[in-house]
C-alpha cells in the first residue's frame, strides 16, 4: 500500500438518504468540482459514470419519498357511458 493511498480520501457507497452525502453532491453541482469534497464516491460496475449514478439514486430516492402513501397497484378506471 502507497503512501498516497493512505493519506488519500476514503472510498463511500452514495447513499441518497444521507444529508451529507446529498450536500456533498449539492456542493458539486454549484462548484463543478469534487475538490472541495471530503469523500470519494464508488461507482458499481453495472453505472456508466458518478454523475449519472448519483443523479438516478437521487431521483429514485425523492420520488419514492413524494409518493409512499400511493396505492402500489394501479386502480383501474371504469369509462361511464355519456348520457343522451
Amino acid at each position: 500500500m502507497s503512501v498516497l493511498e493512505l493519506s488519500g480520501r476514503p472510498y463511500v457507497v452514495f447513499n441518497p438518504a444521507d444529508k451529507l452525502h446529498r450536500s456533498y453532491y449539492h456542493n458539486f453541482v454549484l462548484t463543478k468540482t469534487w475538490g472541495m469534497c471530503p469523500v470519494r464516491f464508488v461507482v458499481p460496475e453495472d453505472h456508466g459514470d458518478l454523475i449519472t449514478m448519483i443523479q438516478r439514486s437521487l431521483v429514485k430516492f425523492y420520488v419514492e419519498r413524494e409518493f409512499k402513501h400511493v396505492a402500489q397497484k394501479p386502480q383501474v378506471l371504469i369509462r361511464q357511458k355519456r348520457k343522451k
